[in-house]
């Protein structure tokens, strides 16, 4: 438990909400006004209204993990949108209000919440506030036009009004979900927008597919649509869910292996997850995105597993204070463990380098330093080979002018030993470490 509180304080950034708190306010607002106005006037066509609501309920209680902890809810975000751009059911017209939609689907996803909040797992709420917000931007939009006879009869008009709506939804919800990761994460927002989209754009495909497909079958097929197309969807999330499993899986088997060198006594305990989230946390805060910083953590973890193979341990595995003959030994042994497993080339090279001083060659320009075919490092082994000095001087500490001195040593050896630009990130993220301490 100790050691749990240790890195809860060490890395206080990673848990900002101030994004999430402001997100769910705008949303609470909405759902008030959006009740009271229902309320007012009356459920319209409750039959419709509960069947899509089963639907969103269902959807939030199979949500999907997605890479990246976040959290989607698939089958619900189609049954919303649907009930969003609903022109009729049957021979009968939809002329449910914006606010009705924005009703339904936020007591769906409350339902479908519960039995997560009943077992302990998180309510995340600020990923139902995203998706209750990107629907409500295509009900306001689309239900006024409910019932304009050009867009009930006219398919024409109606499928790529309603398509575009769609899209619209999935950026809105990509757009939030991307404020409330840069905030909490202090990543680059742009950074951090192309990664949420990357990750969305597969599954929101089939979001967006299956909810036109029951808004405009509903009308020949009448609520019998709702199951219909939920089924693809939810083979589709299966398939989802799998891949999901099998990365969480590696890299809990990646961090199982990165603990050997603490067990053997190689490293001090801790070592190799001090240096995994520092590095992780300079690598946004250069830019880097996702799939990188994923090769990055799986590298920066198993950056010291080439000190199995030494007779002796160093003393506290700090390979800053041997020599680069050894320490470019430990990292070409490491980095042939990590080429065994086949699928792990590129971080076995990020491994393989991570001892590499920035300017080896003095007529490599700055601007060409790491870059493809220029003979400097890859910036992941950059950024490793800092985290892993400043760890080595620093260890556990949590001394804001300890933390400061590791820096100062370290810039004092940027000129050949350290990228001046991962030296710098690597400031800016203790300095907000150290603040946070206050």
């Amino acid at each position: 438990m100790s050691q749990h509180r240790h890195e809860l304080r060490r890395f206080p950034w990673q848990v900002r909400d101030s994004g999430q708190l402001l997100l769910t306010a705008a949303a609470g607002v909405l759902l008030v006004a959006s009740v009271a106005q229902t309320a007012g006037t009356g459920l319209r066509d409750s039959r419709v209204a509960i069947a899509f609501g089963i639907v969103i309920a269902f959807g939030e209680l199979l949500r999907l993990s997605l890479p990246g902890d976040r959290e989607s809810a698939p089958i619900g975000m189609a049954g919303a949108l649907a009930y969003a751009l609903l022109i009729k059911v049957g021979t009968t017209p939809a002329l449910h209000s914006a606010q009705q939609v924005v009703t339904v689907t936020a007591i769906g996803m409350l339902v479908g919440a519960i039995p997560h909040l009943a077992v302990g797992r998180p309510a995340r709420i600020g990923a139902m506030a995203a998706r209750l917000l990107a629907v409500a931007s295509v009900a306001f939009l689309f239900r006024p036009l409910a019932g304009n006879v050009d867009i009930d009869n006219n398919g024409r008009i109606a499928l790529p009004l309603m398509a575009s709506l769609v899209i619209l939804a999935l950026l809105v919800e990509s757009l939030l979900s991307a404020l409330m990761r840069a905030d909490e994460q202090r990543s680059r927002f742009w950074v951090t927008l192309v990664d949420e989209l990357r990750v969305q754009l597969p599954l929101g495909v089939a979001v967006g597919a299956s909810a036109l497909l029951m808004a405009f079958a509903s009308e020949v097929m009448g609520l019998f649509a709702l199951a219909v197309f939920t089924a693809p969807l939810l083979v589709t999330q299966v398939a989802f869910r799998r891949y999901s499993g099998i990365r969480s899986t590696y890299l809990q088997t990646v961090r199982a292996l990165a603990r050997v060198t603490e067990i053997g006594g190689y490293v001090e305990t801790g070592h190799s997850e001090r240096v995994s989230r520092l590095a992780v946390a300079i690598g946004r805060e250069l830019g880097i995105h996702e799939p990188e910083l994923l090769e990055l953590e799986y590298a920066s973890l198993m950056h010291d597993i080439g000190q199995l193979s030494l007779s002796d341990p160093i003393p506290g595995g700090a390979t800053v204070l041997v020599s680069r003959e050894d320490q470019q030994r430990i990292a070409e042994l490491g980095a042939e463990v990590i080429r065994q497993a086949k699928v792990l080339g590129s971080v076995a090279e990020i491994v393989r380098r991570q001892t590499e001083p920035y300017r080896d060659v003095d007529f490599v320009p700055d601007a060409m330093i790491g870059d493809i075919g220029s003979p400097g490092p890859p910036l992941g082994s950059r950024i490793i080979r800092a985290a892993n000095a400043f760890d080595d001087l620093v260890g556990g500490s949590l001394e804001p002018a300890r933390a400061a001195e590791a820096v100062h040593r370290l810039r004092l050896g940027t000129a050949a030993e350290y990228d001046p630009r991962v030296i710098e990130a690597l400031s800016r993220v203790v300095h907000r470490r150290s603040l946070s301490q206050l």
